[in-house]
């Protein structure tokens, strides 16, 4: 969300309001520092920045060199613009075409706070450059109808096939993004439902199955109109192993009226006694 960048930028990780919220990605981030990607892909949604809201992509993906930082209407982030990595790129594309997947294909992107943000939960202080690569897919779940929690789920599943089916011996983070349980306009205005995140949190680990069968009315009655952005973590979430091992979660109420959660997986299955 865009407040959490802007409480990054101004330096804000101390402030009461921010503290209990930036100490629960520390471990993460500590994790991630020991363990960098050689490359990243990053399951997002923009916010009518680098698309225009005339057309909006079910699915979509960046084949780009590089992608600059959008100006949301009060001047760019100051941070890194993001360089892509085209040759995997286009084998996912290609890969996810094959395998029934429609892509829009972006060439040329500017990303948004739904892109940047979470590199900056990752990496606070990048100074000139992100940790790795990163290559955008783009999911849209502003604009009625999104793909459901099922399609997004697959769509991760073949994600998944499509880097390990890569010629090259790379390893590849995916994050899946979106808020949890919020809604921002309407009668409930306000609304958080820390009982369905919890759920949420949990089963996204051990049984992603159950969340890719709630339909788009669940997501919005039980996670709110925004919570819809939950289904973003069923591509991640599809594109690894049935069994991985969680390294840490965290969750925190309220930010910037949204609860902010966080949960990080070694693709690894737990290691059997």
């Amino acid at each position: 969300m865009p407040s959490i960048g802007a409480a990054m930028d101004r330096g804000l990780h101390d402030d009461p309001v921010w503290s209990k919220l930036f100490a629960g990605y520390q471990p993460a981030r500590e994790w991630l520092a020991d363990r960098t990607p050689d490359v990243a892909v990053l399951v997002y949604n923009d916010h009518a920045n680098g698309v225009d809201l005339d057309v909006v992509p079910t699915f979509g993906i960046g084949v780009a060199d590089r992608y600059a930082v959008a100006d949301e209407g009060f001047g760019r982030r100051a941070v890194p613009d993001v360089v892509g990595h085209p040759e995997l790129s286009f084998h996912l594309l290609q890969s996810l075409v094959d395998d029934g997947f429609d892509m829009t294909v972006f060439r040329e992107l500017d990303v948004d706070h739904g892109f940047t943000v979470p590199l900056s939960v990752w990496t606070p202080d990048p100074g000139d450059a992100w940790p790795c690569p990163v290559i955008p897919l783009m999911v849209n779940v502003i604009s009625y109808p999104q793909p459901t929690a099922a399609r997004c789920y697959a769509l991760g599943q073949a994600l998944g096939r499509a880097l390990a089916s890569y010629p090259e011996d790379i390893t590849v983070g995916i994050l899946g993004t979106g808020g949890m349980s919020h809604q921002l306009a309407g009668t409930r205005a306000g609304f958080i439902n820390p009982t369905f995140d919890h759920m949420f949190l949990d089963a996204i680990e051990v049984d992603p199955e159950k969340l890719a069968a709630l339909s788009r009315e669940d997501y919005i009655r039980e996670a709110g109109s925004e919570g819809i952005e939950l289904i973003m973590w069923l591509v991640m979430r599809g594109a690894m192993n049935a069994e991985v091992t969680k390294v840490h979660t965290a969750y925190h109420v309220p930010a910037s009226n949204t609860a902010a959660g966080l949960a990080l997986f070694d693709n690894r299955a737990p290691a059997r006694a």
